[in-house]
């Protein structure tokens, strides 16, 4: 069981990554307001919130122990980022607020899984 929740604890980290990853490649453009939703951004965070769920149903199964308010937290950042991104993907511009809150959220979402314990 060991095995497969770090299996799945790296495809985690590959979908925070590919979320991450295409906000600081748009930061430029950011700046200059012509920032958007790339795919690798939807794409990373549907991965986060899948293996976060299998991650989930992966401990409870092997009776660990699950902190579900810092879960539930997670899961509301993860659930915006999705809205938000889902919704203005196929704009050619997005706010520049709008797409600073996004990446605000998923680093937000790191640290909340770094430092909460």
């Amino acid at each position: 069981m060991d095995v497969l929740i770090h299996l799945f604890v790296g495809l985690h980290i590959i979908g925070i990554a590919a979320l991450l990853g295409g906000f600081f490649t748009q930061m430029k453009a950011m700046g200059q307001g012509t920032a958007r939703f790339v795919p690798a951004m939807l794409h990373g965070a549907l991965t986060m919130l899948v293996t976060g769920v299998i991650l989930v149903g992966l401990n409870q199964a092997d009776d660990r122990s699950v902190n579900n308010i810092k879960i539930g937290v997670k899961l509301a950042l993860l659930v915006v980022i999705l809205g938000l991104v889902y919704v203005k993907r196929d704009e050619e511009t997005v706010d520049k607020r709008l797409f600073g809150l996004v990446g605000l959220l998923a680093m937000a979402n790191v640290f909340i899984a770094v430092l909460w314990t």
